[in-house]
């Protein structure tokens, strides 16, 4: 199984803090998986142009490529302006409509205000549908305060991102055994 946690901001440090902490969880729990972890701090992604994403070279075809391979992906995003930031938009831009299809996806949400709760229901997900993914359906919203010290605090947080990744891997797991059941009815 290919799991990726991708940091969708190229800005900050607290996506990145609870993205790792998130990839630390997933490579204890998961250690037969194959874990990649893409920051989008440290690529260099050029806007989307409709191009066929296997044009852009660089960072972009192996960013994208990373994506198109894996069967699971845990989006980590902050919320700027009420809204996915530009680079994590962009990602999204670059993929071919298809390109989550058969993937299972969850989000992680760092804001600071809690008034950005249901940014991702009407925001990120209608994207990640259009792009086919099977969204897992609960996220995990952290805010500002439950960062100290350069640090993911507070027990409740670590149980939701526990929660997160068990519900994550239980739908990517059913989807995976329905589909190679409705496969083998067709006998070729």
């Amino acid at each position: 199984m290919n799991i990726l946690v991708l940091s969708g901001s190229n800005a900050g440090n607290k996506t990145r803090i609870a993205t790792t902490l998130l990839k630390e969880k997933l490579e204890a729990q998961y250690s037969d998986a194959t874990i990649k972890y893409i920051n989008l701090q440290d690529v260099d992604l050029p806007f989307s142009d409709g191009r066929n994403y296997l044009d852009y070279g660089g960072d972009a075809t192996e960013v994208l490529a990373t994506i198109i391979e894996s069967d699971v992906i845990f989006i980590g995003s902050p919320i700027f302006q009420a809204s996915m930031p530009a680079a994590l938009k962009n990602i999204f831009d670059l993929l071919p409509q298809n390109a989550l299809e058969g993937k299972t996806v969850s989000l992680l949400i760092t804001a600071g205000s809690d008034k950005h709760f249901l940014i991702p229901e009407y925001n990120y997900k209608p994207v990640l549908s259009y792009l086919k993914a099977n969204i897992v359906p609960r996220y995990v919203f952290v805010l500002d305060t439950n960062f100290i010290d350069g640090q993911l605090q507070g027990d409740d947080v670590h149980l939701r991102l526990d929660r997160l990744i068990d519900d994550t891997m239980v739908l990517s797991e059913t989807y995976k055994e329905i589909t190679a059941k409705k496969e083998a009815q067709f006998g070729f």
